[in-house]
């Protein structure tokens, strides 16, 4: 099994990445405060990550195949640097129900990073890191079990 290396903060794959999207985050949560609706954090997020330099595609479709047939279709919030989904929320609070939301979407895309980012009250942030090129030896139950470990919740 290959070492964790999303465990240790100062080896997180795409950090530099991570860390710009948090700090747009609270500037976001800072000047709007919570209580809008999502899409209202959506279009700001887009602003404030494309005015930090950052690469960001809303809502690109994410195929779901089974048996390598499309069967479905996942739309995540925002794409950057095509190397990190973001999946927003203004809620009370995050529940598992979110994390499984975006860890289906990293399991549907190249993506091996996930941010879930809720514009409730408190601001609030959970990482998620699927990783996508398991060797033969790693079940898909296995790599599952191996991300949500690896966040730590």
């Amino acid at each position: 099994m290959k070492p964790n290396r999303d465990h240790d903060p100062s080896n997180l794959k795409h950090k530099d990445i991570t860390g710009a999207i948090l700090k747009c985050f609270f500037r976001v949560h800072t000047e709007l405060g919570f209580g809008f609706l999502e899409s209202v954090y959506h279009q700001a997020m887009l602003l404030e990550l494309a005015g930090h330099g950052l690469k960001v595609q809303s809502e690109v479709p994410l195929r779901v195949l089974f048996k390598n047939k499309p069967i479905g279709v996942f739309y995540p919030d925002l794409i950057v640097n095509d190397v990190v989904i973001i999946e927003l929320k203004s809620v009370s609070g995050l529940t598992s129900s979110h994390k499984t939301q975006l860890l289906n979407y990293l399991k549907a895309s190249q993506c091996e990073v996930g941010m879930l980012l809720n514009f409730g009250r408190n601001a609030e942030f959970q990482r998620l890191v699927f990783e996508n090129h398991p060797s033969q030896e790693i079940s898909l139950g296995e790599r599952v079990k191996l991300s949500i470990k690896k966040d730590g919740r």
